[in-house]
């Protein structure tokens, strides 16, 4: 295995998470994880750990862009952030328990789901629309739904933002842009949660893939963002179902590869 071929996957595995991630808060893990465990031989529990790692900034930079441009909702977001954190805790412990094959196949199948969701059923939702659920109903929503995609985040390193998007969009009725910024806000803080307990866990990973997938993953992550913010909802639903579906194939093929 050549130092170039490193670089490239690792390039290409970025470009796939940060497109997903500024378009539709994916989780970069659901990219990075299957393509360092198939091109690179690394194991499951350390791909997991680059690919949250991955993820903090690739956030960080995407809730910027999204907030610059008001399509981010911090009060109500933050509630569903607590929880996130807490059970992401709870899934990373249970994911150093359990063997390779059984982390990341899940979010695989939510990935392309979702992407056709949005070809065929575009979230239209406005802003207006959002205010008419109460702080109460939302507030009780906010913390089941972050239990659920806080384990999963923790558990499988992947799946989580996809999970929080549909639940956002489907359950609490965000329109689309407010969904995304606000799962990238919340998926800033459960990355970082996550890939330090995969590293107090498992240990470091290795410099060069972790750096290498870092800085790709950010690029490209600020430039979807860019044009997620600038672009109408029909223009984004579209995009952002592309995106998911052809990484959702993609991963489906790498995954056979293994």
């Amino acid at each position: 295995m050549t130092l170039l071929f490193e670089i490239i996957i690792c390039f290409l595995a970025g470009m796939g998470a940060g497109l997903g991630t500024g378009f539709a808060g994916m989780s970069a893990a659901a990219v990075i994880s299957p393509m360092l465990i198939t091109f690179l031989d690394m194991p499951a529990y350390e791909a997991v750990g680059i690919a949250l790692a991955s993820d903090v900034l690739a956030s960080a930079v995407s809730a910027y862009t999204y907030g610059k441009n008001k399509n981010l909702d911090i009060r109500n977001g933050f509630v569903m952030m607590i929880a996130v954190l807490a059970f992401t805790f709870v899934g990373s412990f249970a994911a150093s328990k359990v063997p390779n094959s059984t982390m990341g196949s899940f979010s695989t199948v939510m990935t392309l789901l979702l992407g056709i969701k949005f070809i065929v059923k575009p979230v239209m939702t406005t802003k207006e629309k959002m205010t008419e659920t109460s702080p109460r109903k939302r507030f009780v929503q906010s913390v089941i739904c972050g239990s659920v995609v806080g384990f999963i985040c923790g558990f499988v390193g992947a799946g989580g933002g996809m999970m929080m998007l549909l639940l956002l969009t489907s359950v609490l009725g965000y329109e689309l842009k407010t969904a995304v910024g606000t799962s990238v806000f919340i998926m800033t803080f459960t990355a970082l949660t996550g890939a330090g307990s995969h590293f107090m866990i498992g240990g470091m990973p290795l410099l060069l893939p972790l750096v290498l997938c870092i800085v790709s993953t950010l690029l490209w992550a600020r430039i979807a963002a860019r044009f997620a913010n600038k672009a109408s909802a029909a223009t984004l639903n579209r995009a952002t179902g592309v995106v998911l579906t052809i990484l959702g194939g993609a991963i489906f093929l790498v995954n056979l590869l293994k």
